[in-house]
């Protein structure tokens, strides 16, 4: 920031991304009803090859407004209520519960204890080879959801009980307008699209150490497109507050910051080493004691 002060300027909110979020919410419920009258293998899969893809990019759509980009700081529960409203075709309450876990993540990178990200020792131990790393894959979902009750258990919020009432309700509309069909197109994309697929890839390129002294990592690939530019996550870890849309102008502006700095190609073939390099697994995190975690 010393040396390009014009990075400030890319704070704030994007003045786009409701819109957007909003298209692929009304887009997702338009689905739910073109889907409803089909047969049970097509249900999953417009899951995986349609539906998942949208839902998982508004889980990171969720992440962008989880760091207020939507309406601003000073509308911080404008950002939470919308979160809420892009959880809708997720099917699953998901968007309070993360904003309360995700703080941590960018406070305390790695802290064991405190970032529910890490896997934990069993999942290290127990996932170690190609089958086994392949199912913990399939299975991230649980585990993402899961893990921070065992890791860090916290109190639960209002907003996660609003998220939930809400949410359930919606599952409950869908399902009374159209039948069970929707409400697993939308579920069954959820989690076969946060599990094992090409975009899940992001999940293990951000913070696992493909090469020794370096736990995070940015991708500049195409995929960004349709996650909200996630792939940028160096210079998001660097600049929380700067939306996804902005951070490729990071990258341009501090440019001798980024480009010698190791970077992945691909989200697919990311995927492919960890399943079949025997140097990378759940193992591969940097795992440090934080302050608090010794208080604790």
């Amino acid at each position: 920031l010393a040396k390009y002060p014009e990075i400030k300027t890319l704070m704030g909110p994007d003045p786009h991304l409701k819109w957007i979020v909003s298209g692929m919410v009304f887009m997702q419920l338009l689905a739910c009803y073109l889907v409803k009258d089909l047969s049970w293998k097509w249900i999953f899969f417009w899951a995986y090859a349609f539906g998942g893809c949208i839902n998982h990019s508004l889980t990171l759509a969720i992440h962008d407004i989880s760091h207020n980009v939507a309406f601003g700081n000073k509308q911080a529960k404008w950002n939470r209520w919308f979160a809420v409203f892009a959880n809708l075709p997720i099917g699953i309450p998901y968007s309070a519960s993360f904003k309360k876990y995700h703080i941590d993540h960018h406070r305390y990178l790695g802290g064991d204890g405190l970032d529910v990200d890490i896997p934990t020792d069993f999942e290290g131990w127990f996932f170690c080879t190609p089958l086994r790393k392949l199912l913990w894959l399939f299975l991230q979902p649980l585990f993402y959801g899961l893990r921070p009750l065992y890791v860090n258990p916290k109190a639960i919020t209002r907003m996660e009980i609003f998220n939930a009432l809400i949410q359930f309700s919606t599952d409950l509309v869908i399902y009374y307008l159209w039948g069970p069909k929707p409400v697993i197109y939308l579920i069954a994309g959820t989690i076969l699209c946060l599990g094992f697929h090409p975009i899940s890839g992001h999940f293990i390129a951000e913070h696992y150490m493909f090469l020794k002294g370096y736990e995070t990592y940015s991708y500049y690939g195409p995929l960004n497109w349709l996650t909200f530019n996630v792939g940028y996550h160096m210079e998001h870890h660097d600049f929380p507050s700067i939306p996804g849309c902005r951070l490729p102008m990071v990258k341009k502006i501090a440019a001798e910051y980024y480009d010698n700095l190791p970077h992945h190609q691909s989200w697919i073939r990311v995927l492919w080493d960890f399943v079949f390099d025997d140097s990378i697994g759940p193992y591969s995190r940097v795992k440090r004691l934080c302050k608090l975690a010794k208080e604790g």
